[in-house]
């Protein structure tokens, strides 16, 4: 079983990379593979509300949305991971899951998901119910931790002395581990009902 780890900042090894390597243990250490996806440092242009790809199934800006969108929809898992600028998750990643979600929406649907944010001090609840939007909204299972989804630091030194910030990563990761296995194999409502002859929504 595998877990895709999105990194949102664009510092491939700032705050956001720290914390997301100890989630990564936490999955790892529970017995599931982690791999971190460096999102923030490409230009993804936001969403043009085309619906072209309804039509052809993939956005039709090709970049790293496309590139990475295969690796998440084979993943068991994904946590999203962000820095927080002003108040909200890095404009950047906000784009690429804008596209992700609107392209490949259906193929994300039932996989569990957690969210991560990093913030020198303030800002992160309100940046942190941005991005548990875009799970919620996608139909997947919300993996929470032991407490808010947060760490605090300036520095990724300043992050790994948050040791409350590091537990709870650590926690999401073990959680997520635990929610990947507990639903391997398990039919989705979307299966049941289709091997029952239903269709429509429940």
């Amino acid at each position: 079983m595998k877990v895709v780890l999105l990194n949102g900042s664009p510092h491939p090894k700032g705050c956001t990379y720290t914390v997301l390597c100890e989630v990564a243990r936490g999955l790892s250490e529970s017995g599931v593979e982690a791999e971190i996806l460096q999102i923030g440092r490409e230009e993804i242009p936001g969403c043009k509300g085309c619906f072209a790809c309804r039509k052809i199934g993939r956005c039709v800006q090709e970049d790293i949305v496309n590139r990475t969108a295969q690796t998440i929809i084979e993943s068991d898992g994904m946590i999203i991971g962000s820095p927080v600028y002003f108040s909200s998750p890095n404009g950047t990643l906000v784009s690429y899951l804008d596209r992700l979600y609107a392209a490949y929406g259906d193929y994300l649907k039932y996989k569990p998901c957690g969210c991560m944010v990093s913030a020198r001090r303030a800002g992160t609840t309100s940046a942190l119910e941005v991005l548990n939007k875009y799970p919620l909204v996608g139909e997947q299972p919300l993996v929470s931790s032991s407490y808010w989804c947060m760490a605090f630091g300036n520095t990724p030194e300043e992050v790994r002395a948050d040791t409350e910030g590091m537990e709870i990563a650590y926690n999401l990761g073990c959680k997520m581990a635990w929610m990947v296995k507990a639903l391997h194999g398990v039919p989705t409502p979307d299966d049941e009902r289709a091997q029952n002859g239903q269709n429509g929504q429940i």
